[in-house]
């Protein structure tokens, strides 16, 4: 006698713990300036091993409101609720690209800029001391008569991933994505931390947004939790994954929780 086994997807037993499975939502990681996608690689994989979809958001870097626009345009694509987390620069697009979406229900910003309406990157990463990033970019001018800023090759591991190994490092700055001048000093727009809720992870050893900075815009965001990582440089999504990928499941779960409980 021949046996049919049907092959559906695992799923909770129980009523409640079926809810928050069903409403488990996409995170969306968006990198900042000066790194690419596969700086979310590992991040991603501890994601996915939680059983969280994943989409690693191309960044064009070039404007505030051109790459709110790219990214707002891809949260579009996306059935169900999110969770978008920024790196970087890429915490003025978040907070820009979700005030346009009714499916973001959470920010993450991950050693990330947070600002206020108003107040640009270049702005908040110079308001207080600490900061070494302006000593070690390099401008390439283009014939738009725009400039694109690198970080030098000789500087990059001091300053964007000290506590990454030289190797990876030197892969890192080989394959950086440059940003514009521009990106970095447009104004923000009326901020979505206002209505989100948000979680915030830095390094204590970030050489390229002072922590002072980065304290303060999480004091003032009203962030639902803060880590601070000992040791840790401004590329933590690569040098510590999993307490990035912890903080980004707290924020999925709280968010996830809220709407079962509210349905």
């Amino acid at each position: 006698m021949s046996t049919s086994i049907a092959l559906v997807p695992r799923v909770a037993t129980s009523g409640h713990k079926a809810a928050v499975a069903f409403h488990r939502p996409t995170v969306v990681l968006v990198h900042g300036a000066f790194a690419d996608g596969s700086s979310w690689h590992d991040v991603m994989t501890r994601l996915e091993a939680e059983g969280y979809p994943t989409v690693s958001a191309a960044n064009t870097l070039r404007s505030v409101n051109g790459d709110s626009a790219v990214i707002e345009a891809l949260l579009k694509t996306i059935k169900g609720p999110i969770v978008l987390v920024g790196h970087s620069y890429c915490g003025v697009l978040i907070t820009n690209a979700a005030r346009g979406s009714e499916s973001v229900e959470a920010l993450v910003f991950v050693g990330a800029f947070a600002p206020e309406a108003g107040e640009s990157a270049a702005e908040l990463s110079t308001k207080f001391p600490g900061g070494q990033l302006n000593e070690a970019v390099s401008p390439a001018f283009l014939p738009d008569g725009g400039i694109d800023l690198y970080i030098r090759a000789d500087r990059f591991h001091a300053v964007f991933a000290a506590d990454v190994n030289q190797a990876r490092a030197r892969i890192m700055a080989t394959s950086q994505r440059p940003v514009t001048q521009t990106a970095l000093t447009d104004p923000s727009g009326i901020s979505a931390w206002h209505k989100l809720p948000s979680w915030f992870i830095f390094g204590d050893a970030d050489k390229c947004i002072p922590v002072a900075a980065l304290r303060f815009m999480a004091e003032r965001a009203g962030s639902k939790q803060t880590v601070v990582l000992k040791g840790a440089s401004h590329s933590l999504a690569v040098s510590h994954p999993d307490d990035v990928a912890k903080l980004i499941v707290v924020a999925a779960k709280a968010v996830t929780t809220t709407k079962a409980t509210v349905q």
